[in-house]
């Protein structure tokens, strides 16, 4: 984590000051030599000019000229609120009674801890329920938490359901006129993309911020003891705060795109780095606790290399280090009985391009238990195709 200092140098003088004294000590070295009268007149209006004095008739130009101008930015920024109005009654305040736990960010203390955060409804099937992250009611009992939604109802969840490996959480919940969020495509966002950032920072509910999405697959953010080991963040510079986790990042089409999770701070407050994680992953994960009641995650029984390089890769005829690499495989796995071997690297998984050995790892514990899926292999300086049946990892 960097740390960003702003210095402010004492004033020495605006840029205007020193030309406006030296036009002054001339107009009075002019006049001594009977210039004067001349010289007041063409040295006059421009220092007027910068004191920030104008005429009438060029203040009205102007200001013709902003208003013209203004409706033309109104016009652009009417989306962003439009998306604000439109998403405003899907996001919720989350309020934890969390069990008397330790939490480390604060010491020791054992006392009980009230937990806040955000959450956005959407549907799953022909049901609504509460997206949020695992961490916003980690430890809360069911009657133990407070839903306050956009209305200003207060509603409790029936159950929860969570998997702290993403930090998924989903509440699910029953009451009248809820409205949803439409659900977006994370893999369509890219770099500079316009989003909104809706929460309870500090508790300030139904808060929005904009920014633009800053870097993608973010995975291997140290993240204490959350127990998050599946990542793969979108980041962003809209502001998130404390308060802010769980609730949803959206696009300019009023779609939730992510899930706010975490920021990068040295002052416990945002400075321009959050990130969320990919709806696209948030949501196969949710699918399946709300199907199952818990998280089945699939196995491919590779050891891959961490330290994969420029050199290792020059070495294999790579033109630098693509996909991941297999140093060793599981006994009787079905990377093992498959015809995979020790110094493959993978560059596709089912037609997705292998960014590193993280993006593989998730890429496998995404994927349905049971399913055959296609590898494209680099071995001795040739591409080759693979067919794999990723097994469950409980059985390895």
């Amino acid at each position: 984590m960097l740390e960003y200092l702003r210095r402010q140098s004492p004033f020495r003088g605006g840029q205007g000051a020193w030309p406006l004294g030296v036009g002054l000590a001339a107009a009075l070295l002019f006049a001594s030599s009977g210039s004067g009268d001349c010289l007041a007149q063409s040295v006059t209006p421009a220092a007027l000019g910068r004191a920030g004095i104008l005429p009438p008739e060029k203040r009205e130009e102007l200001y013709r000229q902003l208003r013209s101008e203004a409706e033309i930015l109104k016009t652009q920024t009417n989306v962003v609120k439009t998306v604000a109005k439109l998403v405003g009654p899907t996001v919720v305040h989350i309020e934890a009674d969390v069990a008397p736990r330790v939490a480390p960010q604060f010491g020791s203390s054992r006392q009980r801890i009230e937990e806040a955060g955000s959450g956005v409804i959407v549907e799953v099937g022909a049901n609504l329920y509460i997206l949020t992250n695992r961490h916003v009611i980690d430890g809360a009992e069911a009657s133990g938490i407070r839903i306050t939604l956009a209305d200003g109802r207060q509603i409790r969840p029936q159950r929860t359901l969570v998997d702290p490996e993403t930090d998924t959480g989903v509440l699910v919940v029953s009451a009248p006129d809820l409205v949803a969020a439409p659900v977006g495509d994370s893999d369509e966002m890219e770099i500079g993309d316009f989003v909104l950032a809706v929460g309870s920072p500090f508790g300030l509910s139904h808060s929005v911020t904009y920014g633009i999405i800053s870097a993608k697959g973010r995975r291997d953010l140290e993240l204490g003891d959350s127990g998050v080991r599946l990542q793969d963040f979108l980041q962003t510079d809209a502001a998130i705060n404390p308060g802010n986790s769980g609730g949803p990042l959206i696009n300019l089409r009023g779609e939730v795109i992510g899930i706010n999770t975490a920021i990068a701070s040295n002052s416990g407050g945002s400075e321009g780095i959050g990130f969320s994680i990919p709806i696209n992953m948030f949501m196969a994960v949710a699918k399946q606790l709300i199907d199952q009641g818990k998280v089945t995650r699939a196995f491919l029984g590779v050891t891959l290399d961490r330290d994969f390089g420029p050199a290792m890769a020059a070495e294999l005829g790579l033109p630098r280090p693509l996909g991941a690499r297999i140093i060793d495989l599981t006994e009787n796995s079905p990377a093992a009985t498959a015809d995979l071997r020790r110094g493959d690297v993978i560059l596709q998984f089912n037609s997705i391009s292998v960014e590193d050995d993280a993006h593989l790892v998730n890429l496998v514990n995404l994927t349905e238990v049971g399913k055959e899926v296609s590898l494209l292999v680099f071995r001795e300086r040739q591409t080759k195709v693979v067919k794999v049946r990723v097994g469950n990892r409980v059985d390895f």
